[in-house]
């Protein structure tokens, strides 16, 4: 089937803004309704050489979705004639700009389900990738290949998002190309209840990033950074990206989003299956009065929603997009973090509590900081450790109360008991990586590869 498929929204013209208001507040749901979704982003090597996997050729990327397509029974969705993604029935597997490899899981009301799901999906990727001698490495960024080395998959959007990436930042291509994140999505029942999660999300996000820093490496060398990917960030469109100060305010509104979504220029739209450049073109202006004869619709404004990169994101339900991918005994960590502070309201205020009097200004020197130091920033004499191990406490209080068990009648607490190892510690993955390069690995690209590549416990292969 084709990657883009239209839906009825690309009928319905906008007349008003109040349209575009009211998006947000018809995905509004009742508690019971609330799931968390996941998107896990992996970058792929050849085993051979450590170099990122190539989309192209009998060890590429695509023949692994071929793969993937037949063990899973999953539908190959094709764009310029060839395979970019797979549709499931409850899940989707697509790829990245750079061939990165995404799950984006099932809505899930328990952590267990998603555990579920996770070791699911790893078992049938690492067996399709063994056979083609390809690794996916548990890094939030490709550690050995040079930008110019990896390719472009081949997706319509690229042709318009490339070369406007390089006439609004010096890091776009990274971006797009090299990092690979965890991404949590989670829903909300009112208007202020979204709200206060965004704000709350925002707030939390140097402390997140530097719990989870995890890409130290790249190019073949440290880059200096313990999250790198989210460095890259600040230099890949600065109108749609990184912390939005107006989160903050105890006014804040879908409108203020919206009035924030307007202002950022267009990608791209699509009409009668043709892609039309918008590249540069304000949302607002393309409402007010229209391209080429064109009106705008809700499915453009969909689309659009989909194209802004804030830290925290909101279309029809919140996401998180903060977080460097995990190795595996941290990956599920990432959405019972989330739940248990986003979804008990306990511990979402406690968790605004630990951040609610930072000035603005304290904010972003924290957030890039945390880039370079993660849990070394200090905030008020305080370090992002310190608030790390906070927010732990109130996430797992958050999870006790739900007490979802599985059948081994264990809570979603056993998700974060590897995190709060590491927490005690000092550690983040990045520290443990950066030791392992400079001792143990030497420096040796093959051993970072081997020493980083997904590998299932014995007793699940």
């Amino acid at each position: 089937m084709s990657q883009y498929v239209e839906s009825p929204e690309a009928a319905q013209v906008i007349e008003n803004r109040s349209q575009l208001i009211d998006y947000f507040y018809q995905a509004s749901k009742p508690r019971e309704a609330w799931r968390l979704g996941t998107e896990y982003e992996m970058v792929g090597v050849s085993r051979r050489s450590g170099r990122a996997a190539s989309y192209f050729g009998k060890r590429g990327i695509e023949r692994l979705l071929y793969r993937l397509a037949d063990s899973l029974g999953w539908e190959p969705v094709e764009e310029e004639g060839h395979v970019i993604a797979l549709k499931g029935e409850r899940a989707n597997i697509s790829l990245e700009p750079g061939a990165q490899l995404e799950l984006s899981g099932e809505q899930c009301e328990t952590i267990h389900c998603a555990d579920q799901e996770l070791r699911r999906h790893l078992q049938h990727l690492l067996a399709a990738a063994d056979e083609l001698e390809l690794d996916f490495l548990n890094l939030g960024i490709q550690p050995i290949s040079p930008l110019d080395d990896i390719q472009w998959i081949p997706k319509t959007r690229y042709h318009f998002m490339a070369p406007y990436m390089e006439q609004v930042g010096t890091l776009g291509h990274r971006m797009m190309k090299q990092t690979a994140s965890i991404q949590v999505n989670f829903d909300f029942s009112t208007e202020a209840d979204a709200m206060m999660k965004f704000r709350v999300g925002m707030g939390l996000v140097p402390i997140f990033m530097a719990m989870f820093a995890n890409s130290p490496i790249s190019d073949g060398s440290l880059n200096g950074f313990m999250t790198m990917r989210g460095h890259v960030w600040t230099d890949t469109d600065r109108r749609r990206s990184g912390l939005l100060p107006f989160a903050f305010s105890d006014r804040a509104s879908f409108e203020d989003y919206v009035e924030y979504a307007l202002n950022v220029p267009m990608y791209f739209i699509v009409r009668h299956g043709r892609w039309v450049d918008m590249t540069g073109v304000p949302f607002r202006r393309f409402l007010t009065e229209g391209h080429e004869g064109e009106r705008a619709t809700m499915e453009d404004w969909t689309q659009h929603l989909t194209t802004l990169f804030p830290e925290v994101r909101i279309k029809k339900y919140l996401e998180l997009r903060c977080i460097d991918q995990q190795p595996l005994e941290f990956m599920l960590a990432v959405p019972a973090l989330c739940k248990g502070i986003f979804y008990e309201n306990d511990a979402l205020w406690g968790a605004w509590d630990l951040v609610k009097k930072w000035s603005w200004e304290e904010r972003v020197t924290a957030y890039l900081a945390a880039h370079r130091q993660a849990l070394g920033v200090r905030v008020h004499g305080i370090t992002l450790l310190d608030f790390a191990k906070e927010l732990l406490s109130i996430a797992w209080e958050g999870l006790e109360r739900h007490n979802q068990c599985n059948a081994a009648g264990g809570n979603e607490t056993i998700y974060l008991e590897r995190l709060r190892e590491e927490l005690w510690r000092g550690q983040c993955p990045a520290y443990g990586v950066v030791e392992k390069w400079m001792g143990e690995w030497n420096y040796d690209a093959k051993r970072l590869i081997e020493g980083t590549a997904y590998r299932l416990p014995e007793e699940e292969k």
